[in-house]
């Protein structure tokens, strides 16, 4: 595989980074997940806009997009896969051992990995810790993922692929790695960015394209919503047939099967919407 680092491809044995970067040391960056199909990335134009957001929450320079357009272009063709998840990895570069950074310029990396398609559908648990929505790095979407580690293990013992959070007055926020929406008398509802949840691009989309309702809502919603999905760049729509020990019976329901339709529909009528 070749690799993008600081200013030119490398070979995946040679791409080395420090171990002084602020990024190992201390969590101190950014990144992006996006699917590529056939060597296109989708939705990079949102996904650059987030990770310039995301650099001014964290208070790192500026991204130089046109250079990491360049350097996604450059992976993706020294790289041929037919479905891909590529990352753009953004660090505080070196720095001192601490939380304070250095003077050097941030780590850019842009790498491309093998992805196989999410299952038709998927268990998810609800987990007993919470997501700041106060915090610091509230919607940015941080290199530091510990707490998210820790969930997804407790997830996939239980036989699930996603940990749902709520927030610290007991609403719905979000996913480890994806948003939710669910189904209320028939209705698309997902928590807003206020809840402390990332603002997915999937999740805009979604929102978009369908009309989805953003809501304040209590964790135990998941205990009678109707219907109930997950998003993120890679899964794009995926139905959810158990939340914790209660099943939902025909996963996926209708609002869902429409919202999935619709998302394929549109996501296949323009690679960067």
């Amino acid at each position: 595989m070749k690799i993008w680092l600081n200013g030119g491809l490398r070979d995946e044995d040679a791409a080395r980074v420090s171990v002084f970067d602020h990024g190992l040391t201390v969590g101190d960056g950014l990144f992006e997940t996006l699917k590529a199909v056939d060597g296109s990335p989708f939705a990079l134009t949102r996904h650059l806009d987030r990770l310039t957001r995301s650099a001014r929450g964290l208070g790192l320079p500026e991204p130089d997009l046109d250079e990491i357009r360049r350097a996604c272009a450059a992976v993706l063709e020294a790289n041929p896969l037919a479905y891909g998840r590529l990352r753009i990895t953004l660090t505080g570069g070196l720095s001192p051992l601490g939380s304070d950074r250095g003077e050097a310029p941030p780590t850019l990396i842009v790498a491309l990995g093998e992805a196989t398609r999410r299952p038709d559908s998927t268990a998810v648990i609800t987990v007993p810790w919470t997501r700041n929505e106060r915090s610091a790095i509230a919607g940015l979407k941080t290199t530091s993922y510990a707490e998210n580690v820790v969930a997804l293990a407790r997830a996939r013992e239980r036989g699930a692929s996603e940990a749902l959070f709520g927030n610290t007055v007991g609403q719905l926020c979000e996913g480890t790695g994806s948003n939710v929406f669910v189904v209320l008398d028939g209705e698309l509802h997902t928590p807003p960015l206020a809840s402390g949840c990332l603002a997915g691009i999937t999740r805009a989309l979604t929102v978009e394209w369908t009309g989805a309702h953003e809501t304040d809502l209590p964790l135990d919603v998941l205990d009678r919503a109707e219907e109930v999905f997950v998003t993120s760049s890679l899964r794009d729509i995926q139905p959810v047939h158990r939340v914790d020990s209660r099943e939902l019976p025909g996963t996926p329901g209708p609002v869902t099967t429409k919202a999935m339709r619709t998302f394929e529909e549109r996501a296949a009528a323009d690679i960067d919407p």
